[in-house]
């Protein structure tokens, strides 16, 4: 059942990406153009997520557990450790660069966009060297 339900939000995730147009790599590259030819549309989309979730998440969590699962797993660590900056670092350096982020490009993959084909292989291989890196990390010094 959980599996059903996470892939009806992807698909209406999916769906709102296409409709407010945020699939398409130049929207987000104008947006992050502010000397040339600066779309600011795209904030707008953050920004009503941002408030969707500030509202959500309370609204949610008054819950005692969720509705599809046994609890709610929040997260509970609060040291700050290099990955958390490099990692976003990397991601944005991406993001500038090709004008997408992952679910855009699923997205603009099924819409056959230009530059997806490179795109989405390259963001999977990152994505596995990613996960084999933190695995390499959690493994304890040899002595």
């Amino acid at each position: 059942m959980t599996f059903v339900v996470n892939l009806a939000l992807g698909l209406l995730f999916g769906i709102g990406l296409v409709i407010s147009g945020m699939s398409d790599p130049a929207k987000v590259l104008n947006f992050l153009d502010l000397a040339g030819t600066w779309d600011p549309s795209l904030a707008f989309v953050m920004g009503g997520a941002v408030i969707v979730a500030f509202f959500g998440y309370r609204l949610v969590l008054k819950r005692d557990r969720p509705i599809v699962g046994s609890s709610f797993r929040i997260p509970t660590r609060t040291e700050l450790e290099p990955r958390i900056f490099v990692g976003p670092a990397i991601f944005g350096f991406g993001w500038g660069l090709a004008g997408f982020c992952p679910g855009p490009a699923l997205t603009a993959l099924g819409l056959e966009a230009p530059g997806t084909l490179i795109f989405v292989p390259a963001m999977f291989v990152g994505m596995w060297l990613a996960r084999l890196a933190g695995e390499r990390s959690a493994e304890p010094a040899m002595g």
